[in-house]
């Protein structure tokens, strides 16, 4: 599949491949953002060929573990020649050094568990996208003002689940959330957030699961995200009639 062939950067590798604009509408489009952490190289890279063959188009990869730089240094090198369409990003970025090391190594967007002013304006400054964990009104307000389109809600089902996103949007119908933490990779768990009102979903364990990477079930991986990606597509169509 030839997936943004058109949108593709054509930049000299100092800026993200990426620009803001084409994060946030793929992001907003798939619905998806799978999001997972692997110390090992070889495995990483199996991953993220797993879930972009599964459809992904945006792939989140976690900044833990002590080679989380290294690891993440070898699985933009190897997307950029089997998946060049496909858009990665860093989480658990939690410091400005941090997040200005990871955009020079090939980030295109950053996210972080809690919002830091600091990590949202030099994101701003290098034309990356920046998705700070929020989980309240107010931090999801302050957030917007520092110039996030789409807020991370995190820890989902520890804030209120679908029901928090819904009390959100009711008064905040233009805030932009994607919940992370809590989603499961099933038709019920998306349907509850979708129709609570989320613009996109992050999936970590439920859809990397340790049982098919353990295994070195590739297949497994790409065919549930194909899964994922349908019935996100479907809840949409069906709300888009029911709407109606």
């Amino acid at each position: 599949m030839n997936r943004r062939s058109s949108l593709v950067s054509k930049g000299d590798g100092s800026m993200a491949r990426f620009s803001r604009l084409q994060v946030w509408k793929t992001m907003e489009h798939t619905g998806l953002v799978p999001l997972y952490y692997h110390k090992d190289i070889e495995v990483a890279k199996q991953i993220a060929r797993a879930l972009a063959d599964g459809g992904a188009d945006v792939i989140e990869f976690a900044n833990r573990g002590e080679r989380a730089f290294e690891v993440f240094r070898e699985v933009v090198v190897h997307m950029e020649q089997v998946a060049p369409n496909v858009i990665l990003g860093i989480g658990s970025v939690l410091d400005t050094p941090t997040a200005g090391h990871y955009i020079n190594l090939g980030a295109n967007f950053i996210v972080s568990p809690s919002t830091h002013a600091d990590v949202a304006t030099l994101c701003n400054r290098r034309r990356i996208p920046y998705f700070p964990g929020c989980a309240t009104a107010t931090e999801i307000s302050s957030a917007e003002g520092l110039g996030v389109e789409i807020c991370k809600i995190f820890p989902g089902s520890q804030i209120g689940g679908p029901g928090f996103i819904r009390a959100i949007k009711a008064p905040c119908p233009r805030s932009k959330l994607m919940p992370t933490g809590g989603v499961h990779a099933s038709r019920e768990s998306l349907m509850e957030w979708f129709e609570a009102g989320a613009t996109c979903v992050g999936i970590g364990g439920d859809l990397v699961r340790s049982d098919l990477v353990n295994s070195e079930d590739w297949k497994g991986i790409s065919s549930l995200t194909t899964q994922c990606l349908r019935w996100i597509a479907e809840i949409r169509e069906q709300m888009v009639l029911i709407s109606q």
